[in-house]
């Protein structure tokens, strides 16, 4: 049976991004894959890379070994087949509980060496997920389209192929009458959340299977 790592990297774990990375991870479980799933905002305390320099050195070389709430986590993607990452866009960037684990599961594999340019043997397939409140539209001038080239050319070295989903134009809260938001359509917000968000969580349903069936 093949196991499947999932990692929600928003605060909110029912809302946007914690929905897709579940429903990614269910259709991993109903191709058949164990499936486990971390919310990273209710783990043990955990820190980003803390530059100890332990994952260079024999025996633990490719390994983190940082002990906090992230070990569990890096230790279940290590044995994975198959990971699903999911975070939403935070000021233009992935959220900070999200870059801490970024920081630590690239950098223990990054091996200041000409060759081989990673201690990562067990190559994976990778599900990335983010969710934005802007459009696709403006992608390219607020820098996004190239924050995921380079977050996917990164894992793409160091784990494994990279597939990246993105969920754009997404409703931020329920009740957007409680904010002065003026910058907002909000009837076209709650639209698109009731007719394109669901036609986005059955494409990461579908990705989610695929990843365990015929992985990219």
């Amino acid at each position: 049976m093949k196991k499947i790592a999932a990692i929600n990297g928003s605060p909110r774990v029912n809302w946007n991004t914690g929905t897709l990375v579940r429903d990614a991870a269910e259709g991993a479980k109903s191709a058949g894959a164990e499936v486990q799933v971390f919310d990273l905002y209710r783990l043990e305390k955990y820190t980003g890379c803390i530059s100890c320099f332990g994952c260079k050195l024999a025996p633990n070389t490719g390994k983190c070994i940082c002990r906090d709430g992230l070990a569990p986590v890096l230790q279940t993607i290590r044995e994975a087949d198959g990971v699903i990452l999911g975070s939403p866009n935070y000021l233009s960037n992935v959220s900070a509980g999200f870059r801490a684990l970024y920081e630590r599961l690239i950098f223990q594999s990054l091996t200041y060496k000409r060759e081989p340019r990673s201690y990562n043997t067990h190559r994976i397939p990778v599900l990335f997920v983010m969710t934005s409140n802007a459009p696709k539209a403006i992608y390219d001038q607020m820098g996004y389209t190239d924050l995921l080239q380079s977050y996917q050319s990164t894992l793409e070295t160091f784990v494994g192929d990279t597939r990246i989903y993105v969920a754009d134009n997404t409703l931020q809260v329920k009740d957007y009458s409680r904010f002065d938001w003026t910058m907002f359509d909000i009837a076209d917000k709650q639209a698109r959340h009731e007719t394109v968000f669901p036609q986005q969580r059955e494409e990461l349903f579908s990705l989610g299977a695929q990843m365990v069936n015929q992985p990219w």
